[in-house]
């Protein structure tokens, strides 16, 4: 990516909507990286993300119906008509029902109101400089509540990749590395690293908040590795700052259940020696003023 002049897409032009950076952002330029809107395989990732390992429905219709469609009756409608999240009070709990989209195999059209991460940004971002958190990003225009933001897409990679990359990073250097944890119907758990430091799209340059107007929910496509979605918590203003809670939480305290009961790879990484934890600089009222050692989520 080259960002050395002010207004650029820092896609490249790989989003259908271009990402630019923020005109008043002279002091400096957003880091190189290379951007891509979806996952990519890293190392110890044993998954091809391009190959389509979910079933399809026969839907030869416009948009899927949740009497007809056998995505929607295996895993729940999800979205509304309008491509809005349904069950936003999802979010006030630690735990919550997964997503399932329509994928390639589906019948339906690429219209269908099951079909909204998969179709990529849609909305118009500014990654700019903050005043005291580095940089940021902020909506260009007003977002309603359950509207698909943007993903945090990046390197899926193993936990002994996450962990090797943690212990190398210097004090001041920034970890965008997530953990997600999952538990499944048959009490097993699923464990998904990714990391957009070096690949990744316009979720790397999201702050943290303790007060975030964003949440992050797994969604499954295409592959049974998730996408990790970001959704608007509230109706969210033009010119407003994107932030999410990089602890996995969302509400004036994140649950319990996240502080208490973290991935153990995401404890085992956090408790090393050399990760010191940093000052948060959100200025929230309910602020726990430092980051989060590891950045993770609990689904």
């Amino acid at each position: 990516m080259d960002a050395g002049r002010r207004g650029v897409d820092v896609s490249g032009g790989s989003e259908s909507v271009p990402v630019v950076v923020g005109r008043s952002s002279t002091a400096s330029t957003p880091p190189d990286f290379q951007y891509s809107p979806e996952n990519v395989q890293g190392p110890g990732c044993t998954i091809d993300l391009s190959e389509v390992t979910l079933p399809g429905c026969p839907c030869h219709s416009h948009s899927c119906l949740p009497e007809s469609c056998c995505c929607l009756q295996a895993h729940g409608q999800a979205y509304d008509s309008t491509g809005t999240l349904r069950d936003i009070k999802r979010t006030d709990t630690a735990y919550s029902s997964p997503v399932f989209e329509c994928n390639a195999l589906c019948a339906c059209s690429d219209s269908c109101s099951n079909r909204i991460v998969q179709r990529g940004l849609r909305l118009r971002l500014e990654v700019y400089r903050t005043r005291n958190r580095g940089w940021g990003v902020r909506t260009l225009e007003p977002i309603t509540h359950g509207t698909f933001v943007c993903e945090y897409a990046g390197e899926v990679i193993s936990f002994d990749e996450a962990r090797q990359r943690q212990l190398a990073q210097k004090s001041e250097e920034s970890n965008y590395i997530i953990s997600v944890r999952e538990h499944a119907g048959t009490g097993g758990v699923i464990e998904t690293f990714v990391d957009p430091a070096m690949v990744g799209n316009v979720g790397r340059f999201l702050n943290h908040s303790c007060l975030p107007n964003l949440f992050m929910l797994p969604v499954r496509v295409h592959s049974v590795v998730p996408r990790l979605a970001l959704f608007a918590g509230r109706d969210i203003d033009a010119l407003e700052e994107l932030t999410f809670d990089y602890s996995g939480g969302y509400s004036n305290q994140p649950p319990v259940e996240l502080l208490s009961t973290k991935s153990d790879a995401a404890m085992q990484a956090s408790s090393t020696n050399g990760l010191q934890r940093k000052v948060c600089h959100c200025g929230a009222k309910n602020c726990t003023q430092f980051l989060p050692l590891d950045l993770s989520v609990l689904k």
